[in-house]
């Protein structure tokens, strides 16, 4: 509203009234992965929609752009690494002022023109102790990501996305059935069960939840991506009961489920009396590639020897097993299947 004060025969007023058609010009949408139990990939597409608002100069310029992180979390943006900003960083001056010229400056922002999108990452990590105790779980809040803006005339702007979860495991589909032929390597399954379990501990009983499917599970701790064909591999697996009473537990590997990769030596290990409410246990297998290829260890069972209660485990991790180089040790063969 716009008032004009004159004088014409006394003093007078006129009022002007405008409108203005406000548009938001960036169009932002999130997708998560999990990477891990405390540890999320945060992909942040960025869209200029200009086009179809049908403006005729569209050119949006993203200065910069970011990620909130809620407390106990911490984000870091992934870049690639321009290879002469590296080298000159062995330079004292630079690291006390870092310069750029206006031609570097101008190619920094990511300029969109109307239709156009630019693809950032973050990764999000539990970064106070009690965060990385807990782990981060399904539905748990990640932060909101920002992004700074220009447009041609000028103008700046500042644009925040939805709040962005983290999301459920690939274990189970949407309609609530068993996914056991995907299960993402580190996936975070143990926490999101510990958490259903928690979470019906405290509400009472759910039909279905997770940890009811899952009452005990199993991970491997830092598993390989790639194996050598015939050099038997040692991995280490963390067994986690999450019932609400102690467990007389048996892990087996079964043969008879597994493809590609095997187990070498003896196929299970009777884990005796493990804890309740998170009590675990870690054990040691020996692994042997048979082909060359890609292949998912599977096959993995938990058994309650007092009640006969088995526990079918989804996929472990993916490996790719390479045939050896040449001139391959013999005897670290040998010390190997030892």
């Amino acid at each position: 509203r716009v008032e004009v004060s004159y004088s014409s025969n006394g003093d007078k007023t006129l009022r002007k009234f405008y409108r203005f058609n406000v548009t938001n010009p960036l169009q932002v949408t999130e997708s998560v992965t999990r990477s891990g139990d405390a540890t999320c990939l945060v992909s942040i597409t960025v869209e200029n929609i200009m086009e179809k608002q049908g403006a005729a100069d569209g050119a949006i310029a993203v200065t910069s752009i970011g990620f909130d992180a809620t407390d106990g979390l911490a984000a870091k943006q992934i870049n690639i690494i321009d290879e002469e900003d590296e080298s000159d960083e062995s330079n004292p001056i630079h690291n006390i002022m870092k310069r750029q010229s206006s031609v570097k400056l101008y190619d920094s922002s990511v300029i969109l023109q109307p239709g156009d999108s630019y693809q950032y990452l973050f990764s999000v990590k539990a970064e106070s102790e009690s965060a990385a105790l807990r782990g981060i779980a399904f539905g748990d809040e990640l932060g909101k990501a920002y992004v700074v803006f220009t447009k041609t005339l000028g103008e700046t702007g500042r644009l925040y996305s939805s709040s962005v979860v983290c999301p459920p495991t690939s274990y189970l589909t949407d309609d609530g059935s068993k996914n056991s032929k995907f299960v993402v390597q580190s996936s975070g399954l143990s926490v999101d069960v510990a958490a259903a379990s928690a979470q019906r501990s405290s509400f009472g009983q759910g039909n279905g939840s997770l940890d009811e499917i899952l009452p005990v599970t199993v991970e491997p701790i830092d598993p390989p991506s790639t194996m050598r064909l015939s050099v038997p591999e040692k991995i280490s697996l963390l067994v986690v009961n999450h019932s609400n009473q102690a467990m007389n537990l048996q892990i087996q590997m079964r043969l008879s489920r597994m493809s590609g990769v095997v187990v070498c030596g003896p196929s299970y290990v009777t884990l005796g009396s493990v804890p309740p409410s998170g009590g675990s246990c870690t054990i040691d297998f020996r692994l042997v590639a048979l082909v060359a290829g890609l292949f998912s260890v599977s096959g993995c069972f938990i058994v309650d020897l007092t009640t006969g209660m088995e526990v079918e485990q989804p996929v472990l991790f993916d490996v790719f097993a390479k045939l050896p180089a040449d001139g391959v040790d013999e005897e670290e063969k040998k010390e190997n299947l030892l």
